[in-house]
């Protein structure tokens, strides 16, 4: 999520103001830098039905609230299911309304959800060797043949 570089002045509390800095120090953000992002996040919260937003090894993203599921997780599950909601919500066990809000908050931000999915198909199996070394590759459904006695 890109901030943009307008000014605005607001008023805290004292009490509020220095945890503030407390949580921008700890973050490594600036406090401005941290309260432009909880703002917009707050922002979207309030627009966004079942919308929540998540620290993740590749940033912050939105997340379905309630579940551990990428906003543009569900939006590529949908586009794999040729935009049916319903399979969706079968696949995931999710209700109808979560699904739907996903759905809302990715065509609202179609540049942010885009770009995660481009990251996740980009990523490669030797790039996560190496950053897991101890990754092993199994194929689901290959069998050993049973040895018959």
């Amino acid at each position: 999520m890109t901030i943009a570089n307008n000014v605005l002045s607001l008023r805290l509390p004292e009490h509020e103001k220095t945890e503030l800095e407390r949580l921008a120090r700890r973050l490594g953000r600036t406090v401005s830098e941290l309260a432009a992002r909880m703002i917009v996040e707050g922002r979207r919260r309030a627009e966004f039905a079942w919308l929540d937003f998540r620290d993740t090894p590749v940033g912050r993203v939105a997340c379905l609230q309630g579940t551990r599921l990428q906003v543009w997780w569900i939006a590529r599950l949908a586009r794999e299911f040729k935009g049916d909601a319903r399979k969706v919500t079968t696949h995931l066990d999710l209700s109808p309304a979560q699904v739907k809000a996903a759905l809302i908050y990715a065509k609202a931000f179609p540049d942010e959800i885009e770009a995660a999915i481009r990251d996740y198909e980009s990523f490669s199996l030797e790039e996560l060797k190496r950053q897991v070394p101890q990754v092993e590759v199994f194929e689901a459904g290959a069998r050993k043949p049973r040895s018959r006695r």
